[in-house]
């Protein structure tokens, strides 16, 4: 059996199970130029606007994707900066999943966002860090797209094809999904290694023949005499769920336990602006993914983000007592990345289960 299909069958189950739930849920600026706080005081000035107990840290790095989502609101508006008055705010921009992984291990950020087959690889091999918040079911806002002149109009027209996408990511895992789905062979192409920003200048140069890749990047390979051939939403339909999520460092959430929790509260600021106006935030939005406002629009409505009230659902994060169903979705990902060969090995459920910070939301 093709390694491919035989990971699909044992992902199905599950994946199904999480696609119909998850994918019709309905709920769902750059660094601070202030200085750091040096004093005690400027983080109590902070303690006592929020109402926390606990100290607050002089800095709080957060490590972000150029993703159409709750996060990214909250950063163009500056949410956090006015959560946390007299505390420098820095925002790390990352490429992909695999290199949040990276800053995370090596503890140069207090705050991440993965995709899921990054975050269960991290998990897997014991990185320090701890799920605190579901930011979105990716859909539409993922797929694969070829140049018209390629002659490619389905997955079987593929063979000895150069594709791109970015390894260790969601749409490197949905890319793979999609061949095993269709029977296709991966072996058969040629599939590259790229970050997202990297493949448009590609495509322009005319070295691949498609990509599998997320927004804003879709849109310009679109603009660029591009087709879909298949989204990551029919992908799930099929089995296959992305998402992406947030975590936290070890140390971080052990030492500043409110200010974890002040920072949902931020992302469920911009997760409900997100929604409840979505003009204005696809303005704002705009600046950061590099797109029009009416593309930005359009990107947004290819996702469906979760807020706060949505997480400890039995779908998501759940509660400590039953942890929640994106735990089983993490394993069952872990393991089919073990069957790529792109981990050695994934644990049990219980450590993935462990992994979701579900307490956060306990009343």
């Amino acid at each position: 059996m093709n390694l491919l299909t035989h990971a699909k069958s044992r992902l199905t189950t599950v994946f199904m199970l999480l696609a119909l739930v998850l994918l019709t849920a309905a709920c769902g600026g750059s660094a601070s130029n202030e200085p750091a706080s040096t004093k005690e005081t400027a983080a109590a000035e902070g303690n006592a606007s929020s109402g926390s107990t606990d100290a607050l840290p002089q800095e709080i790095r957060i490590g972000y994707q150029v993703s159409p989502n709750g996060e990214l609101v909250a950063k163009a508006l500056g949410l956090a900066e006015k959560k946390f008055p007299g505390v420098k705010i820095s925002w790390l921009k990352f490429d992909s999943g695999r290199d949040v992984n990276t800053a995370i291990a090596s503890g140069s950020i207090d705050f991440g966002l993965v995709g899921t087959p990054p975050g269960a690889s991290g998990i897997a091999q014991g990185l320090p860090n701890k799920v605190y918040y579901i930011h979105d079911v990716i859909g539409e806002s993922e797929a694969l797209v070829v140049q018209e002149k390629s002659g490619i109009q389905s997955l079987q027209d593929l063979a000895g094809k150069t594709i791109a996408t970015t390894f260790g990511s969601t749409s490197h895992f949905s890319l793979l999904s999609a061949l095993g789905q269709a029977g296709v062979d991966p072996a058969s192409i040629k599939l590259i290694d790229m970050q997202a920003p990297d493949l448009l200048a590609a495509w322009q140069r005319g070295d691949i023949d498609g990509a599998y890749t997320w927004q804003p990047v879709q849109s310009k390979l679109l603009a660029e005499k591009g087709k879909v051939i298949v989204t990551s939403k029919e992908v799930a339909d099929k089995g296959a769920l992305t998402g992406e999520f947030g975590v936290v460092h070890d140390d971080f959430i052990a030492k500043y336990p409110e200010a974890v929790k002040q920072y949902i509260d931020v992302l469920d600021e911009g997760t409900k602006y997100y929604r409840d106006h979505p003009e204005e935030a696809a303005e704002a939005l705009s600046k950061e993914l590099g797109l029009s406002p009416e593309e930005t629009l359009k990107a947004m409505n290819e996702i469906t983000v979760l807020d706060k009230a949505a997480q400890s659902d039995p779908k998501y994060l759940g509660t400590p007592e039953q942890p929640g169903a994106f735990a089983a979705l993490l394993k069952q990902t872990a393991d089919f990345l073990v069957e790529q060969q792109s981990i050695k090995s994934a644990p049990e459920l219980d450590v993935f289960q462990k992994a979701l910070l579900s307490d956060l939301y306990a009343p």
